[in-house]
């Protein structure tokens, strides 16, 4: 999974300078705006009044700070209402603070406490009821006139409307984060379960065989060091490839997002090309030597071209394995050829831990729309108490139960919901155990480019 950062908004990315010599030049132009629609009652346009002028300005310029402070702004305008007010300032002179002070009340809701909104919300509404009540009461009129009072309700209206709207926007950033964080643990859990699986897929078949192999060779030693030899060179011929497999999954996790391998990837000095030496290594040829280059060397990722490879492994192991291939091979998508390769690996392990029998058969069925795999012996059927669950009431009773908890038919069954398929997996009626899946040639559009890692954490 690749971190892309995402790009900040066009405002966020405009040097500081800049920003500020917008702003700024907004409330320039707001400066003449405000003085021309707040003229009262024989005030003339021209010549301009330096009284009004000067509040104007005062209107306009704490707006600058709307975003940085806004309880200091909204502050300002409700004393500037009052101000005004008590000097004897009509309504029409003032009643762009009305608004402004709204503005403020949705923008501190929005990015301040739930408190802090409601007493914004408050204040608001006591100084603006006031200002209005008083400059009804000079002008000797009624505020219980229908007209008025409609005023009067349209004003709490609009502080209202204005503490909602930032109660919206907080709950819904406050969702936003929730998501986020929820897509966050959810990616961690993902990734986790994914290297798990991978881990699993590649550990389990090779400490199966290396169990075998080192049983068998203990009790020939003696008797038999030939064969006992012949499953030491079996032993470390699939120690390697296991560490090829986790080293190549390391490297996976460790590449940055723009393709560069992490510090030890690169290489860390004297780790290449390090051969046994000293008491532990003496008498024995280095690494090099035996034809093995260098511990770093990356494994290529799997997939049903290393069929051939497992059942000669697992026959060295004890277990002989029938490869059927039916229909015309073909190159298949990625993320199809590793996760088959990986059920085929699953299966025969299981076979070879557990089903007490020395021949399987692998059947691997090209077909035009999907690829059918069938892994199946004749030997007793034996499940680990996780995999027994894993079935899903497709056991008949007679399968026993091994020590542990098993996880592999539930990583097949994970693999390929991935791709939209479906896997059974059970006893045979006759005797045995049977795996069959069936994975979709084109699930979800995967083209043949598709990246497997991104399938798996999907």
């Amino acid at each position: 999974m690749r971190d892309k950062t995402p790009r900040p908004p066009l405002w966020s990315r405009l040097p500081s300078g800049m920003r500020a010599l917008l702003i700024w030049g907004g409330v320039a132009a707001l400066v003449p705006l405000l003085y021309a629609v707040t003229l009262t009652d024989g005030e003339d346009l021209f010549p301009v009044g330096a009284a009004h002028a000067g509040f104007t300005v005062a209107m306009a310029v704490p707006l600058a700070w709307a975003r940085q402070r806004p309880a200091t702004v909204l502050a300002l305008l409700l004393a500037e209402i009052v101000v005004a007010t008590s000097l004897g300032y009509p309504a029409q002179g003032v009643w762009p603070l009305f608004p402004a002070t709204d503005v403020m009340v949705c923008l501190l809701t929005a990015t301040r406490s739930r408190r802090a909104g409601l007493a914004a919300a408050v204040a608001a509404l006591l100084v603006q009821q006031t200002a209005w009540q008083l400059d009804l009461l000079r002008d000797g009129l009624r505020a219980s006139a229908p007209g008025f009072l409609a005023l009067s309700l349209l004003l709490g209206l609009a502080v209202l409307v204005a503490w909602l709207a930032g109660m919206f926007i907080r709950q819904r950033r406050e969702y936003d984060r929730a998501l986020r964080a929820y897509a966050e643990a959810r990616a961690v859990t993902d990734e986790r379960l994914r290297i798990a699986r991978e881990l699993h897929d590649m550990v389990a078949h090779s400490i199966g065989i290396i169990a075998i192999q080192a049983g068998a060779g203990a009790r020939v030693i003696d008797s038999r060091p030939d064969q006992a030899r012949q499953a030491l060179d079996a032993i470390e011929d699939t120690s390697r490839q296991t560490l090829k497999g986790l080293r190549h999954l390391l490297g996976v996790l460790r590449t940055t997002e723009r393709g560069h391998p992490g510090p030890t990837e690169r290489g860390h000095p004297g780790s290449a090309g390090r051969e046994l030496s000293g008491p532990a290594g003496r008498g024995r040829p280095g690494l090099a030597e035996r034809g093995y280059s260098g511990l770093a060397e990356p494994a290529a990722p799997v997939g049903l071209a290393d069929v051939d490879r497992l059942a000669q492994t697992t026959m060295a192991a004890g277990v002989r394995v029938e490869v059927r291939l039916h229909g015309e091979p073909r190159p298949l998508p990625a993320a199809v050829d590793r996760s088959a390769f990986r059920i085929i690996q699953e299966s025969v392990t299981n076979v070879l831990r557990h089903a007490s029998t020395d021949h399987c058969r692998v059947v691997i069925d090209y077909g035009k729309e999907e690829l059918r795999i069938d892994v199946i012996d004749d030997g007793h059927a034996a499940l680990c108490e996780g995999d027994r669950h894993a079935l899903a009431g497709e056991e008949d009773g007679h399968a026993a139960v091994c020590e542990g908890d098993g996880h592999g038919i539930v990583g097949m069954r994970e693999r390929v919901a991935l791709l939209n398929g479906c896997l059974s997996a059970g006893p045979r009626p006759d005797g045995g155990f049977r795996v069959t899946a069936r994975l979709p040639l084109a699930p979800s559009g995967l083209g043949q480019d598709t990246d497997i890692d991104l399938v798996e954490a999907r």
